[in-house]
């Protein structure tokens, strides 16, 4: 980060002499005066924006303005250094957001590109926003641009006093008044490191040197559509989640300065040194490296760094691959993930790349890394067919973190009861990461078993983890404790909302606070908390899918309508929009909108199990065969739904098939036996068909289960004595 300079344009930019067009509007450069200037000319006319700031240097340099209310925003023009061309910074400076559409951009105006709000301090030392909520101003400030010795060193006042006092010729305290890089273990260096070089998203304020990675962070992992299923590079991605990957990284004894200095550089560049970094644990593999490598000595390809660190880009910058696993060929054509053969030998083949290097090995390294792949990738499209693989993923002998974690974050989607006991056992796991999202997830489920897990979680020593408890807990309605389970979810509750103010400037801090308020049916906070982030970024439809929803909650129809409406002229095919306007229409008795609206989000999302199960409710009366078809799929996707189980039975019987919708009403009732609507309705279809002693065993069963709630076993009672007092005495 520096000041623009007419010195730095005239020895790194280049003239930009071509106008760059960007939908409406063209760009174009001026750097050839004291100040520089990007002009923008559109159907407004044309705006002028002075360069104040630059970015970067190395791959790509970006340049900064400033915009009304304190904003520095990203210019939408940047220059790369290695093509010597300027380009389109929001065109390609993000991947995409997947609920657009491919690679839909991101406005240079928006929120992502605003320096204050999004980039927490990690290009300039001792970053204050000074961000007002009530004017929705900043007053930014920072002391050094780039990274100065106290970001990492921490404060060093008095440590420079100290040595100041010194007399010439003293040995050095044993106490040198500042944190020492030196000192710190190998998680200690690679967590102070990851406070910048990760994708995650904060939970506090401020991060200090030596502290716990995730006790002010939670990572992002392969659940993000910015990585290849086999855990590759595809989007914008930093360093920490594939450091977290590498089977180096994970003996414990390797840390980030071990390869690089403490202010980034790295130690091996001379091609003398290269395989100097993998020494002593690879001494062999070093001393041999050409019997190893398959390349010469002395050629790139004999270097460990382009195997096992091949460089990717993305939006013109390019980075090592830091989970140092070797060519995976098979990935690529399994994939299209990059390998590091293709990226040097681009005019062959992955499929020759894959016979060069099983060729070079007995041993099928590459198959874990397809397994782990074809998992994740099956989740993404939630296809369970393969889950005790996925499971066995999480709680095998020798999971990988990584794709651990992806796979519990991913399986929230699945509707299947071994799942539980999979994420209880997650949250004994040693990583707080899986902890943390075990407990995420186990507030899905709301079963008493993950409840008592939850609640033990809140006492647990990592932040991530006591603040994911808290949330879950929050969205359970009716739940007590007693001491001191009390007091640890009330401080754990109070941490998260904490957490959730840490960025108070970024609008998903704002939905998250309207998600807390909402699950404790606090609606007009909710309301508030959801508006408040429309205005940050009113491009996002969650929130305004929320806020139908705390609107519909406060009995306001219309508010509840206009928010969907809003969503949907954002993103017409959006699944939640259409879902949310298609039962609200229904709640008004517009009954054919709702169907228009459902029939729109399940075309959306065909494995949207409530979409398919209103529809089957709104078409029952008036077309009871599709009606069934739709039940049957809810059924399907939602197995552990019993009012899906129960409508599917029950048009199975209005069409006839008795026989089947008994059956299926027996497999409910295994499940949940304290469902009394499938007991009532599987005792009349055994009644009204003369198995009447068949009926009576419906009922012993389900009131002999002990799962029934007191009105339920009322009416269990009424029905069997019904039954008895019909003509033809008691059922035998």
């Amino acid at each position: 980060m520096q000041p623009y300079s007419r010195a730095l344009a005239a020895a790194r930019l280049g003239p930009h002499s071509v106008d760059l067009v960007v939908g409406k509007f063209s760009y174009r450069a001026d750097i050839s005066g004291a100040d520089g200037w990007v002009s923008e000319d559109g159907p407004e006319g044309r705006k002028r924006y002075r360069i104040e700031q630059v970015l970067g240097g190395k791959n790509v340099y970006y340049f900064l303005t400033g915009l009304e209310k304190g904003r520095l925003q990203t210019l939408p023009l940047a220059y790369d250094v290695n093509r010597k061309e300027w380009f389109d910074m929001a065109g390609s400076g993000m991947r995409h957001f997947p609920d657009r559409g491919p690679d839909a951009p991101v406005g240079w105006k928006d929120w992502p590109y605003t320096f204050n709000t999004a980039c927490y301090g990690c290009h300039v030392s001792q970053l204050s926003t000074n961000y007002d909520p009530k004017s929705d101003t900043y007053r930014t400030v920072w002391r050094e641009p780039g990274i100065n010795c106290e970001t990492c060193h921490g404060p060093s006042e008095a440590h420079n006093r100290l040595f100041e006092d010194l007399p010439q010729g003293a040995p050095p305290p044993a106490d040198p008044r500042i944190i020492s890089i030196k000192k710190f273990t190998p998680r200690q260096r690679n967590d102070s490191c990851s406070s910048c070089h990760a994708k995650a998203s904060p939970l506090t304020a401020s991060y200090q040197p030596g502290e716990r990675f995730f006790d002010h962070f939670d990572l992002v992992t392969l659940e993000s559509a910015d990585y290849y299923p086999d855990g590759r590079d595809l989007g914008e991605n930093y360093t920490s989640t594939t450091w977290l990957m590498s089977p180096c990284a994970r003996r414990g004894d390797l840390d980030c300065v071990t390869c690089h200095t403490s202010s980034g550089r790295y130690r091996f560049k001379a091609v003398e040194a290269a395989n100097d970094a993998c020494l002593p644990c690879h001494r062999e593999r070093v001393a041999s490296s050409t019997a190893h490598s398959h390349h010469p000595k002395d050629s790139p390809g004999n270097r460990c760094v382009s195997c096992h660190m091949p460089m990717t880009e993305f939006a013109r910058m390019r980075r090592s691959d830091h989970s140092m696993r070797p060519p995976t060929p098979a990935a690529t054509i399994r994939f299209g993930s990059p390998n590091a053969c293709n990226g040097c030998h681009k005019d062959k083949t992955p499929q020759w790349a894959d016979q060069q290097v099983r060729g070079w090995s007995a041993r099928d390294y590459q198959a874990p890394v397809l397994l782990r792949g074809e998992l994740i990738a099956a989740a993404r499209k939630r296809d369970w067919k393969r889950l005790p693989e996925m499971l066995s993923a999480i709680t095998g002998k020798n999971r990988d973190e990584v794709f651990a974690n992806s796979l519990i974050r991913l399986l929230r989607a699945c509707d299947d009861e071994r799942v539980e006991a999979v994420l209880l056992a997650a949250m004994s796991d040693p990583s707080p990461l899986l902890r943390s999202s075990a407990a995420e997830s186990l507030g899905l489920l709301a079963s008493p078993a993950g409840v008592q897990a939850l609640a033990a979680a809140t006492g647990d020593d990592y932040r991530l983890v006591r603040i994911r408890a808290a949330q879950a807990l929050a969205g359970l309605a009716g739940i007590s404790f007693d001491e001191p389970q009390a007091s640890r979810v009330k401080k754990a509750t109070e941490e998260s909302l904490a957490s959730l103010m840490a960025r108070p400037d970024q609008w998903t801090s704002h939905y998250n606070l309207g998600n807390y308020h909402l699950n404790r049916q606090e609606y007009a906070a909710a309301v508030s908390a959801y508006e408040t982030a429309i205005r940050f970024d009113p491009r996002e439809i969650t929130p305004l899918v929320n806020l139908s929803i705390a609107r519909a909650r406060q009995g306001d129809s219309a508010g509840a309508e206009e928010a969907l409406r809003e969503a949907l002229v954002l993103e017409p095919d959006n699944a939640e929009a259409n879902f949310n306007l298609g039962l609200l229409q229904a709640e008004l008795n517009d009954l054919p909108g709702a169907e228009t609206h459902l029939r729109e989000a399940w075309k959306a999302d065909p494995q949207m199990a409530p979409a398919a199960y209103n529809l089957c409710v709104i078409l029952g009366e008036r077309r009871s065969q599709e009606a069934l078809e739709f039940c049957r799929e809810a059924a399907a996707l939602r197995p552990r739904e019993p009012r899906y189980a129960w409508a599917y039975a029950y048009y199975l019987d209005r069409n006839g098939d008795a026989g089947a919708a008994a059956a299926t009403l027996e497999t409910l009732l295994r499940r949940q036996p304290g469902f009394a609507d499938g007991s009532l309705l599987l005792a009349e279809i055994l009644a009204r068909n003369g198995d009447r002693a068949g009926a009576r065993d419906v009922y012993d069963r389900a009131l002999g289960s002990g799962a029934l709630s007191l009105p339920d076993r009322s009416r269990i009672e009424a029905a069997r004595s019904s039954l008895e007092a019909e003509p033809g005495g008691p059922a035998r």
